[in-house]
């Protein structure tokens, strides 16, 4: 049997760091004046850090020096990874283990195809790193999504081809990106906000393991 690339995002399918990122993120809004609400932080989802810092100046008209960006992007991240350094393992949502498991007894290549740059600390925190056989991260790339490189990148470290490779995610960006790349792309979360994806389900506690032998005999 060839194995299949599974591919995941990290923010909101496998941990909930997007509530650290929000309470960073209005922090720094705060300090502007801008009065940055969950529906802008919607916004944010899959999105780099430099073009969050841009979408948020906009919500509140300001225009700002790269010096001052470049200060507010090394503040947030800084109170982000403060936050990060205190998780533990029951901050994993839930069914992820077990479909992480399933897949690994079942020699599938397991890979992580995220925007942030801490994806490595956050993995070990959560004590699941070792389930994957590569990390691409933030660090690794150039163009963020929907701009399919993070998962194309990751398929090509495992040495799966794009169209026997499957992708998790939980932003509309991400979606995108899957299906650019010739993935398979299924939406983790509500369904109306992920309506491109091919499959959707609420979380990891709906897959069962038929439809992930399903995946893996594809």
């Amino acid at each position: 049997m060839n194995p299949k690339a599974f591919i995941f995002d990290l923010d909101g399918v496998i941990v909930d760091t997007a509530k650290y990122h929000y309470l960073a993120w209005k922090k720094i809004a705060s300090r502007l004046g801008i009065d940055f609400t969950h529906e802008h932080n919607e916004l944010l989802k899959g999105v780099s850090r430099i073009r969050s810092l841009d979408i948020i100046l906009g919500i509140g008209g300001i225009e700002a020096s790269q010096q001052d960006k470049e200060k507010w992007l090394i503040e947030k991240n800084e109170d982000y990874l403060n936050s990060i350094a205190h998780m533990k393992e029951d901050e994993i949502l839930s069914g992820v283990v077990p479909v992480l498991q399933y897949l690994k007894n079942n020699g599938q290549k397991i890979a992580l195809g995220s925007a942030s740059k801490n994806a490595r600390p956050i993995l070990e925190k959560v004590k699941v790193l070792d389930f994957f056989d590569t990390i691409v991260d933030g660090n690794d790339v150039t163009n963020a999504k929907p701009d399919p490189e993070v998962f194309l990148r990751a398929a090509q470290m495992l040495g799966i081809e794009a169209d026997k490779s499957i992708v998790f995610e939980d932003a509309v960006a991400g979606i995108q990106a899957a299906n650019a790349a010739g993935m398979v792309s299924i939406g983790i979360g509500d369904a109306k906000t992920l309506h491109e994806a091919q499959y959707n389900f609420n979380d990891f506690t709906e897959i069962d393991t038929d439809f992930l032998q399903t995946l893996v005999n594809r």
